[in-house]
């Protein structure tokens, strides 16, 4: 590139991806988000995410390279890395997985042996699909034995998991799920461990940012690796990251690199320092035990409104709806309310007779909605805006009018006005 060369700008550049990203941003502003795996990161991350930090390759770890030219590189992931520890309490931390899946199969490449018995929480009881289930790598390559959920509360029977340890004894328990709104009980996880000699895993994807912001128990005490996102809850970037007993340091370490992945993304990493550094602050704090108190009070407006949920509330920042009895099933509602400005996903539930496309309910989380500032008393207004779609749409066949959903678009700008969009 000669000097004399203009670099333009995105939107010159390439104004098909500049109108497509501007989009996405009127969308996350003008949209009731409650996917619970999204949020909003803030100005800072944003940033970071975006640097030169993206230009530079960085094979190996702080120290031990494989490319020169690390002078920043090193001292920024080893600021990420410290951070992680300090943030977590835990003894290692590996910053580089890409993101919740790798890290889960860097955990098992690491302390297990292809063939081995690994147990988890089944995907339709709210396990993740790296927890064994089998059309996932992690339950085609391991002897994966699922555990569920109790027919009549909907909580995990510890019991149960007892009893399917002893009888199977696997190498590594997976605890921590996808889409349970209870409380993960780590300490009774591990005495199951201990007693069958396996290692304990906990996957924390969904409630990193509860974990650290001291609305949910840490799994750090107890299980011998924990792995999770560093989106979601926590308001990082698209990441993911490993912590591990010092025990398992070097082999943690050799299944990211070389075992699963290259280079790590530096810009990401740099994200991921900004974001562990905005989680150790008191305000975290507050946020994180408003998600509860938000998803809490949702909870309570929805059992109001005569709809079912599973487990019958919440403890964290899910609530699961079983939309049995409103004449509707998950996808044409998640649908539905997508083209009102409301997003959600289609969900299954424990024992749901519904096939995994087309599934009996719908997720919420309240993790998005909690970065803009909204508390329990406009949780009031949330629920109204979805029972008011929902119960138009199961007279409708599952749809509604285009009028109808112009007016309820209009509607959740309204709501939303008060409310700026963190980092947008």
């Amino acid at each position: 590139m000669h000097s004399s060369h203009r670099d333009p700008p995105l939107a010159e550049a390439d104004g098909e991806v500049f109108r497509l990203v501007q989009g996405e941003d009127k969308r996350q502003r003008e949209s009731i988000r409650l996917i619970a795996s999204e949020n909003y990161v803030s100005r800072a991350v944003l940033e970071a995410s975006a640097t030169s930090l993206t230009n530079k390759y960085a094979e190996g770890y702080p120290g031990k390279r494989y490319y020169d030219g690390m002078d920043f590189i090193d001292p920024l992931e080893q600021l990420a890395i410290d951070r992680a520890k300090l943030l977590f309490e835990a003894e290692h931390a590996n910053v580089q997985p890409y993101s919740g899946s790798p890290a889960n199969l860097a955990v098992l490449l690491a302390l297990c042996q292809p063939g081995d018995v690994t147990m988890g929480m089944a995907l339709p009881a709210g396990g993740h699909l790296t927890h064994g289930w089998k059309v996932s790598a992690t339950g085609i390559y391991y002897q994966s034995v699922q555990y569920g959920v109790r027919n009549d509360n909907h909580r995990i029977d510890m019991d149960e998991v007892r009893e399917l340890a002893r009888k199977h004894r696997p190498k590594l328990i997976w605890c921590g799920h996808s889409a349970y709104p209870r409380v993960v009980d780590f300490a009774a996880f591990a005495e199951i461990a201990r007693e069958v000699g396996a290692v304990l895993a906990a996957d924390i994807a969904h409630i990193a940012g509860l974990v650290v912001g001291g609305a949910h128990p840490s799994p750090t005490p107890h299980a011998d690796a924990v792995t999770t996102t560093t989106h979601k809850t926590l308001r990082g970037p698209r990441g993911g990251l490993i912590l591990c007993k010092q025990a398992h340091a070097n082999a943690i370490d050799r299944a990211v690199f070389p075992g699963l992945q290259g280079g790590p993304h530096n810009h990401t990493t740099a994200a991921k320092a900004v974001a562990f550094h905005e989680a150790a602050q008191p305000p975290f704090r507050i946020y994180a035990a408003q998600i509860v108190a938000n998803a809490r009070k949702l909870a309570e407006h929805f059992l109001e409104r005569g709809y079912m949920l599973v487990s019958g509330g919440t403890d964290n920042h899910i609530v699961l709806v079983d939309m049995t009895n409103r004449h509707l099933s998950g996808r044409p509602a998640a649908a539905t309310l997508n083209r009102c400005g409301i997003e959600l996903n289609a969900n299954a539930i424990p024992f749901d007779p519904r096939k995994p496309f087309d599934p009996s309910g719908i997720r919420m989380g309240l993790a998005a909605l909690t970065s803009r500032g909204l508390r329990e008393n406009d949780m009031e207004r949330v629920a109204a805006l979805i029972d008011e779609v929902l119960t138009e749409a199961a007279k409708r066949d599952g749809s509604v009018s285009r009028e109808f959903s112009q007016r309820v678009r209009e509607a959740v700008q309204e709501f939303l006005a008060p409310f700026p969009a963190p980092g947008l």
